[in-house]
């Protein structure tokens, strides 16, 4: 982990998305902060003590969704298909579809595995899963502040993580999605997720806090919600927690939320092929729990 030294920073942005408005005076304490997401092998590691199930992978019953299509009532999540061609960006359903048997272990539905992929970050985790492991690590899920103020990395008010250039002299700085979303990605992209530190770390030493996967925070999501990305699973449950920081489905002319000030709201049952987290820790804290 990384200790962040707190303080005042302006939270938020204008110009982008009305619900990362207005820019705000915020304080936070110094706190602890993973240096990435949590990988495949982390949590792996959390299974394999606790024998602990996700929640896309225990059983669906019409009482949770009942107006959901009866076939779709078994466990799984959302996968993104990339298209063939051009589409109608107002409509999600020509990319995203709720995938039986996709879970953590299956991040493609059934016949795709984990090969390979040990330090890519873990996804397929709704809010409880990322709860859950946080509380055996013996830390927690990060406010929005504090997860803000560390991807900021010390610049003040810069759009991205890195400053203000979108591209530094051409360099790819995170793993977003080059070229035109949902069909076609330039040479040299990551198809999916790309391993943790693939990209260059931000001034206070952390990775991918912009792409790759969407990161859950502990806060509630106040605000309208601008469904750019994907539906809720599930419509059952109305609370919404704030993502943060954007994934690898982002994408210049589509949703340019891959920037520190950039939020999304997600229900708590949602799990998806692009959402993970990061943890945090006060300093001082104590647990009788896995450090």
């Amino acid at each position: 982990m990384i200790r962040v030294s707190g303080g005042t920073f302006s939270m938020g942005a204008t110009g982008f998305y009305p619900e990362e408005g207005p820019v705000r005076p915020v304080t936070v304490s110094d706190f602890w902060i993973d240096e990435a997401p949590v990988t495949n092998a982390e949590f792996a590691r959390f299974v394999d003590a606790t024998r602990y199930e996700t929640v896309a992978e225990r059983p669906v019953t019409a009482d949770d969704y009942p107006d959901a299509d009866p076939a779709l009532l078994v466990p799984g999540s959302l996968l993104f298909r990339r298209c063939r061609g051009p589409v109608d960006l107002r409509d999600i359903r020509n990319w995203w579809s709720y995938a039986p048997a996709a879970n953590w272990r299956q991040p493609e539905g059934p016949g795709s595995d984990l090969e390979g992929r040990d330090d890519h970050p873990v996804v397929h985790v709704a809010y409880e899963d990322a709860l859950a492991y946080a509380r055996w690590a013996g830390k927690d899920l990060p406010t929005e502040a504090q997860w803000e103020f560390a991807a900021r990395g010390g610049l003040e008010g810069a759009t991205y993580a890195w400053g203000e250039e979108f591209a530094p002299g051409g360099r790819r700085m995170a793993n977003i999605w080059y070229g035109e979303f949902p069909w076609r990605k330039v040479a040299g992209c990551y198809e999916r997720t790309s391993p943790v530190g693939a990209f260059p770390a931000n001034g206070y030493g952390l990775y991918d806090v912009v792409g790759n996967v969407w990161e859950w925070t502990a806060d509630r999501f106040g605000a309208t919600v601008s469904r750019c990305c994907h539906e809720g699973a599930g419509a059952s449950d109305p609370v919404m927690h704030v993502v943060k920081g954007g994934s690898y489905l982002c994408a210049p002319n589509y949703c340019r939320r891959y920037r520190p000030a950039a939020r999304h709201g997600e229900t708590l049952d949602t799990s998806a092929c692009h959402i993970g987290f990061r943890c945090v820790r006060l300093p001082g804290t104590e647990s009788g729990q896995r450090n």
